[in-house]
């Protein structure tokens, strides 16, 4: 720690040797060779949050490519499908033509073009290809229509905003940045927030963030003692001005540096006082919180990164498959037009009353045109029907998931569901896992037995299962359900 000061302090005086700002994000390895910590980087506190004045946040714009601009402060809505009306066609045939089967069928339609070389009218090759498209397009439209729906519910949720010097009811993509926003027991947290107060003494905060790593083990978060001693009423809410200046939108978790402005006075932050998107508020009857990041920008949201195409270890093989079998393939013809060519040319030096026949074409274009030839004839090596199946199975397969109640869990009436229609034949091909401990792969489920108080013992087989022990001279309480208090 102290060495991590002192490289920081050595670079604060280079920068203002040079004139420069401390807080435009330069490496300490530039600055400090022997510094311990050369590859980290000093937060730029340039993320600046203006409570309830959403006007100020709106004027600001940020360059995201060419000449065009978007707003700095993203609104709180998320979208995770990939497709929408316009851009569903051109980008899953974008994908789908990433897969080497699609352009092998494509390559053999554009030689049955030819008439020299044709074999078959080339749209009779059309339709079966058209068919295998149009089954998977289907398929990920299924998908994607299960993300948009995803989506709507969560934007859709409902939370208590404050507008005005009232809290009101409205939907999670309402909020933006600077809004103050109360939470109550069991429910969600919207986007990054500073707690600014609770109703558990000294604004203590329980979250459960279970979404975000895993963990049930309750958490708790603190506000200043600034805002819990002052911010008691909505009228005392409404006319906060705080101003928050903090590090730039990030995916670090479990890091967030700032200061909180107000009345004249500088308090610092960390990620003790921030309720990041995601958590769940447990023991806690009544939270308010200052919207620090919204949507994309809050940090669970930049720890998802882009939605890319997922091939599973079938599609991959499959792929190096298609391109062995079209080698061999290309291979094979060659030596087949080699040998028709040297055919031909035997032919007409026996038979010279078919020299007429053969005057406009030569040994070698009689051979290249039978190489093509030879290409056509043997492209059955790779079936389409096969991959028009296996479409079939991965559907059925996914719908068989769906209605199997043996994957129903009656516990909480949730059933299996398949997410994605194509990546079935995954399952069960898991060769690895690591496991910190054995919880992550079983349920923390605690049973009582037995236990014994003051001299008595308490369980089954004891004669008192239906007997609580006597708290008249004891500090202890009797709590039925420990999982629910906050520790």
């Amino acid at each position: 720690m102290g060495q991590e000061f002192k490289c920081q302090g050595k670079e604060l005086i280079q920068h203002r040797g040079r004139g420069e700002d401390p807080g435009s994000g330069t490496s300490m390895a530039e600055q400090d060779p022997g510094c311990l910590h050369g590859k980290k980087q000093l937060p730029a506190f340039t993320w600046e949050v203006r409570a309830n004045d959403r006007n100020y946040h709106m004027q600001f714009k940020k360059r995201f490519a060419f000449c065009l601009s978007k707003q700095k402060y993203a609104g709180n809505a998320i979208k995770t499908a990939k497709y929408n009306v316009f851009t569903f066609l051109p980008l899953n045939l974008y994908e789908q033509f990433h897969r080497m089967a699609n352009i092998y069928f494509v390559f053999v339609i554009f030689l049955q073009t030819f008439p020299v070389i044709s074999t078959l009218p080339w749209y009779t090759l059309l339709f079966p290809l058209s068919c295998l498209l149009i089954i998977r397009g289907l398929r990920d439209l299924i998908d994607d229509i299960g993300r948009h729906q995803s989506d709507r519910n969560i934007n859709s949720r409902p939370c208590e905003i404050l507008s005005g010097k009232s809290f009101r009811w409205q939907k999670w993509r309402d909020i933006r940045v600077g809004d103050i926003v109360r939470l109550r027991k069991e429910s969600f947290v919207p986007a990054d927030m500073l707690l600014l107060c609770s109703s558990e003494p000294s604004s203590l905060c329980y979250v459960e963030t279970t979404d975000i790593d895993g963990e049930t083990n309750l958490k708790f978060r603190q506000a200043l003692l600034v805002t819990h001693q002052e911010l008691v009423r909505e009228e005392s809410m409404a006319a906060f001005d705080g101003r928050v200046t903090c590090e730039e939108p990030n995916s670090r978790m479990h890091s967030f540096t700032g200061t909180l402005a107000w009345r004249g006075e500088t308090y610092p932050l960390d990620s003790e006082r921030i309720l990041l998107r995601g958590c769940r508020l447990r023991n806690t009857d009544v939270c308010y919180g200052l919207v620090i990041y919204a949507g994309f920008d809050s940090k669970i949201m930049r720890n998802c990164g882009k939605i890319k195409q997922k091939k599973t270890k079938l599609d991959r093989m499959m792929d190096r498959l298609v391109i062995i079998i079209f080698v061999v393939l290309l291979v094979t013809s060659l030596c087949l037009a080699i040998a028709s060519g040297f055919w031909a040319k035997m032919f007409q030096e026996k038979h010279s009353y078919l020299s007429a026949f053969y005057k406009h074409t030569t040994p070698a274009q009689q051979a290249f045109f039978n190489f093509w030839g030879f290409t056509i004839l043997l492209s059955i090596i790779i079936p389409m029907s096969m991959y028009i199946m296996f479409e079939f199975i991965y559907l059925v397969n996914s719908c068989f998931i769906n209605w199997d109640l043996e994957m129903y869990y009656a516990v909480k009436d949730i059933p299996a569901k398949a997410r994605s229609t194509s990546l079935n034949d995954q399952l069960g091909q898991i060769e690895y896992i690591f496991s910190d401990k054995t919880g992550t792969l079983t349920q923390n489920m605690m049973s009582f037995k037995k236990c014994c108080v003051n001299g008595t013992v308490y369980g089954t087989g004891t004669g008192n299962e239906d007997k609580q022990p006597s708290v008249r001279n004891s500090p202890l309480s009797w709590n039925m359900r420990p999982d629910e208090a906050p520790c």
